[in-house]
């Protein structure tokens, strides 16, 4: 199989995807502590220790690996936890699936396409480089930074071992995947064909009143993917959503608050009857 995956629990099945530039590692905190159902997380294609072919690694790559992956283990009537594109990953699932999805919990994801003046200026700034020709190889394949500030400037506390987060990169060619999901986001109409696959998944969001879904926030996450701005669009445009605030964390919360995260996931299967 192309996608390595860790899995332990019976019941149902629980598929937590992460974003980029992660693994399933970012799960280690969480799975334990979430209870009953088939815990299941997958490494992203060309991430942690899934296969690295030789692919753009579009986000139509992976979408079309993780069905693959899906169809294989037989996975139906499914919950989805998604963090950054794993939350992209999980709503374009559902919206293609809708039979197949019972809920969707995610944070600091990606919600829908962007304009350039909803970033920062450090964000735009640093977004507009790694999409540069040159610069962004540089940057990202070359000098290796994507990583190394993910997981000590993405979180409130450094992560103090960042081997199982650098060792499936050892290598400019390695970092490939890296690239190609931050030039993936989707600002000011690029990529086009990015666009309408976004829109599909945000109108099954608006839609979908009878699959619960869960938005998990955070306190002083320094990311263009929260504050109260887009916890209101969440509210007005995602139907059957619960909010709950799980405290400080940086954009890679799994590591500043898992015990926190898997509490309210764990709060919200029972709440909702999905395991």
């Amino acid at each position: 199989m192309d996608l390595h995956y860790e899995e332990s629990g019976t019941g149902t099945p629980i598929v937590f995807l992460h974003g980029n530039p992660g693994s399933s590692h970012g799960w280690r905190n969480i799975l334990p502590h979430v209870g009953g159902g088939r815990l299941l997380a997958p490494d992203l294609i060309g991430m942690g220790r899934s296969a690295k072919p030789d692919i753009a690694y579009s986000f139509a790559d992976h979408a079309g690996y993780l069905d693959a992956w899906f169809d294989a283990l037989d996975l139906d009537d499914v919950v989805l936890v998604g963090h950054d594109w794993g939350g992209a990953l999980a709503f374009d699932h559902a919206a293609r699936h809708p039979g197949r999805v019972r809920g969707v919990a995610f944070f600091e994801t990606i919600l829908r396409p962007m304009a350039w003046d909803e970033l920062s200026p450090q964000a735009a700034e640093r977004t507009r480089k790694i999409r540069t020709p040159g610069v962004g190889e540089e940057l990202v394949l070359e000098q290796n930074l994507f990583v190394r500030q993910a997981f000590t400037g993405g979180v409130r506390t450094p992560v103090a071992d960042l081997e199982p987060y650098l060792a499936p990169f050892p290598t400019p060619e390695s970092r490939r995947p890296i690239l190609a999901w931050a030039r993936q986001l989707p600002i000011g109409g690029e990529p086009a064909e990015l666009v309408p696959r976004m829109e599909a998944y945000g109108e099954w969001l608006k839609t979908s009143d009878g699959t619960p879904k869960l938005l998990m926030t955070f306190e002083g996450s320094p990311t263009l993917l929260s504050g109260e701005k887009l916890v209101r669009w969440c509210r007005e445009n995602i139907a059957a959503l619960d909010v709950v605030a799980c405290g400080e964390a940086g954009h890679h919360a799994q590591e500043d608050r898992p015990k926190e995260i898997a509490a309210e996931i764990s709060a919200w299967l029972d709440r909702h009857g999905l395991r």
